[in-house]
């Protein structure tokens, strides 16, 4: 029999930039029970965004890292590794940080770092998934919730949720319909790494799913089913 690993609750640490929906995510799913994590910190390259007012409800530590009080990325990714450190997470989870991590702040915390982005990874990485995939035509979309690496959404996959893309969509309905995904699926794959379930080999994420019914298979975890037509739609043979 499968036995979890974890006996105490894992430290996340959380960087955001602005508003934070994910992050009140994480935070309802650690006060409901289902995310058995510890947020120890909130962590900003902006002065006040209104993530900070989300975390100080809850008598989080917030802290400003002034991105322009250091020469260029590393000294500040440098900076931003030290008052992270400082708080000892176990994972660090990006939650609308609109700054590329360089390897100065990502070897400090090896395989720790996780992002979720507003598409189907591999396709649609950067800034506006959603508008790429309504400019390309898809008829399926979604979130990835993915190891970070150095690249632009490029790191290992952990965990996707798709959504239907209507001929009516605009930019804005799209993004709603996807935030909603974003909401169960990034504390679903954050409690995945909580149980000790996640393991990397390469670019390989496998998940032991032994002993484990998702409480909301249908809304956290990929239909596979559909897999085939979202694959077709996104990568067409030639």
């Amino acid at each position: 029999m499968w036995e979890r690993v974890n006996k105490v609750h894992k430290r996340l640490a959380v960087l955001v930039s602005g508003r934070g929906t994910n992050l009140q995510a994480i935070l309802d799913a650690v006060e409901n029970g289902s995310l058995e994590m510890l947020v120890v910190g909130v962590f900003s390259d902006q002065p006040e965004p209104y993530a900070f007012h989300r975390a100080r409800e809850r008598d989080i530590p917030t802290v400003f890292v002034n991105p322009k009080d250091y020469k260029g990325r590393e000294e500040y990714d440098a900076a931003l590794a030290r008052e992270v450190a400082a708080f000892h997470p176990d994972f660090v989870a990006l939650a609308g940080f609109m700054r590329m991590l360089t390897p100065t702040f990502l070897d400090a915390f090896p395989q720790r770092v996780i992002n979720i982005h507003p598409a189907l990874l591999p396709a649609f990485p950067g800034l506006e998934g959603q508008r790429q995939a309504l400019e390309y035509g898809v008829h399926y979309s979604g979130c990835t919730v993915h190891f970070v690496d150095a690249g632009m959404d490029t790191g290992p996959i952990i965990l996707q949720s798709v959504v239907p893309v209507y001929q009516t969509d605009t930019v804005k309905t799209l993004a709603e319909r996807i935030l909603v995904k974003e909401h169960l699926t990034y504390p679903a794959a954050l409690q995945l790494l909580a149980e000790g379930r996640v393991s990397l080999s390469g670019r390989k994420v496998a998940i032991n799913w032994e002993g484990r019914i998702p409480k909301q298979p249908r809304d956290c975890v990929l239909e596979w089913l559909k897999m085939k037509d979202v694959i077709k739609e996104v990568f067409p043979s030639e």
